[in-house]
């Protein structure tokens, strides 16, 4: 299992970045992604790559995701999301304290995951289409 931080200037670039990890990077979403703050999200970072960062964040995310560390360093760097993804490994501190808070973090609002049946919203739809017929 591997965390993912994703950093964007809006929820449209944070929802199409989720959607890439799972799409392109072919990696799987476990659960919902969680709110954490966009100060929060820089300062680990930050402390990752030891530079100052170019932009601040206005929101972010992080993501569960069920294969390991490397594959998923490796899927993430073919594809070219329209937000700021960065795979947190277990060797630093920030992977510790993320995943201790994970359940507390706020969950995402908005983000289906269309490879997921039992999502509210591929319920909705299956029940929608089945009135339809």
């Amino acid at each position: 299992m591997a965390l993912i931080l994703i950093r964007a200037d809006n929820k449209e670039k944070l929802l199409n970045g989720i959607a890439d990890v799972e799409r392109h990077a072919k990696l799987k979403i476990l659960g919902i992604p969680r709110v954490i703050p966009s100060e929060s999200a820089d300062n680990i970072v930050q402390e990752i790559i030891k530079q100052k960062l170019r932009s601040k964040s206005k929101k972010a995310v992080i993501v569960r995701v069920e294969e390991d560390t490397t594959k998923s360093i490796v899927n993430i760097r073919k594809i070219h999301p329209p937000a700021h993804l960065m795979v947190i490994s277990e060797e630093y501190d920030a992977f510790k304290d993320l995943e201790a808070k994970f359940k507390e973090l706020k969950p995402f609002r908005g983000y289906y995951s269309p490879k997921n049946p039992n999502s509210p919203k591929r319920k909705a739809d299956s029940k929608n289409n089945s009135k339809k017929n």
